[in-house]
């Protein structure tokens, strides 16, 4: 069945009740779902719902795959789209909607590039579209910002700590832009080139001091130890990915011209990222939330945060990793995270906030409720990119969105999932 034909498959099929689905709909720890289905539906029908003026396409955590873009565009019902062409025109609903696409554009896909250019042609249909930050995208973006900056006691060590996840897209970059004759001539020898991207003598001096204010000891021994073991493998890991240090080198300066310079073909992607939207009860982001950043919420708002946001990555990468806004790209509610607690949801739920709509934590049976601390999360990460997908066992092409209507439904659409699901709490009352 050819993709198209797949998605024609989907859409046709059954619709059922979110809270009466099966252990993949529905999660809360150390609960089944025998009583969870029936918590659930309490709390949703005594919460005080305020739903978007305009339906909402999400779409997260594509992972530089442009097939699985249009796929879940086509599936979303926001645009029509011939298998095989390059045109596609919005439909009359996703020219009503906000396309929301919830980060992690870069790495393991087949190409950043392509997807970038697909996101592109969206923008130029005058599609409304939101674009949210992932930790993929923040990573990237430190990282390659670092090269030639490795003496920053702060900063200096961004690059390498991407490690081998980088090296795909440098070599992207290589093989597109620099494999023409003479692209290699102004790079320098490769002792400079690795000087240029490897952590200095004195950002091993001094990091770990300047760190212990940030984070408790443990983890700043955890992170050198990272950071020496990565940097030791760095030229190894290069040449296996055929790419020589030289040309890593050239490649990471190619991709700041690239994405950091005005005039650069991928400029506007940095300039529209956002870490956070709220529409109605909703929040919008690519990981959750913790006690500190729901505090933010409740004191500040979504407009405080992203204006934080764009300061920090832009000024401070040590600030914003290392920070309490990291967490929104970040957490997976682990022990090891910065934790969501009751005090946390009470001032989510203070500031209006009912639900959390993320990516982040990949699943293999479409999207999940899950509920945490009595605040409700939408889990929409559905393994879209191939690569993905053919390393977890998944067979088939990846597709998916999660839609939001104005009048009080969000919808779970995906590939690997039987069924079509609907939470409405207005049916729960």
């Amino acid at each position: 069945m050819g993709l198209y034909k797949q998605i024609d498959a989907t859409l046709a099929q059954e619709r059922v009740s979110w809270l009466s689905g099966n252990k993949h709909a529905l999660r809360q720890r150390k609960k089944g779902k025998k009583a969870l289905e029936p918590a659930i539906r309490n709390w949703v029908a005594k919460q005080s719902w305020k739903w978007p003026k305009r339906p909402i396409i999400f779409i997260t955590d594509l992972h530089a795959d442009a097939d699985a873009f249009w796929a879940s565009l086509v599936a979303s019902g926001g645009i029509e789209k011939k298998e095989g062409s390059d045109d596609f025109s919005l439909t009359p609903f996703g020219k009503s909607a906000t396309f929301v696409f919830g980060g992690d554009f870069f790495d393991k896909g087949p190409s950043n590039l392509a997807l970038l250019r697909a996101l592109k042609l969206l923008f130029k249909k005058r599609a409304r579209v939101r674009l949210l930050a992932g930790n993929h995208d923040i990573r990237v973006l430190f990282g390659m910002t670092s090269v030639d900056m490795t003496d920053d006691p702060r900063n200096g060590h961004f690059f390498i700590r991407m490690g081998a996840k980088a090296v795909p897209f440098l070599r992207e970059i290589k093989d597109e832009y620099l494999s023409h004759d003479g692209a290699m001539n102004q790079t320098p020898d490769k002792q400079t080139c690795l000087d240029a991207m490897l952590p200095s003598d004195s950002w091993w001096e001094q990091f770990p001091d300047l760190a212990k204010w940030s984070m408790p000891n443990n983890v700043v021994e955890r992170e050198v130890r990272k950071i020496h073991y990565k940097s030791k493998r760095f030229a190894q890991v290069c040449e296996k990915e055929g790419l020589t240090v030289r040309e890593a080198y050239a490649a990471a300066r190619c991709w700041q011209s690239l994405f950091m310079e005005k005039g650069g073909e991928f400029y506007w992607f940095f300039q529209r990222l956002r870490l956070v939207m709220r529409k109605g009860s909703l929040l919008f982001t690519h990981a959750g939330i913790d006690d500190r950043t729901a505090a933010m919420l409740e004191q500040h708002g979504t407009g405080y945060i992203n204006k934080e946001f764009r300061r920090q990555i832009l000024g401070n990468p040590f600030e914003f990793y290392y920070g309490p806004l990291s967490s929104m790209i970040r957490t997976k509610y682990r022990s090891v995270d910065m934790p969501l607690t009751p005090i946390g949801s009470k001032s989510a739920r203070r500031a209006g906030i009912l639900a959390i709509v993320h990516g982040h934590r990949n699943l293999h049976r479409g999207q999940r409720i899950a509920m945490r601390k009595n605040l409700l999360h939408f889990e929409c990460d559905i393994t879209l990119d191939c690569n993905s997908r053919r390393k977890e066992g998944l067979k088939s092409k990846g597709f998916g969105a999660t839609l939001i209507e104005p009048q009080g439904t969000i919808t779970g659409i995906s590939s690997d999932h039987s069924k079509i699901k609907v939470f409405s709490p207005q049916e729960e009352k």
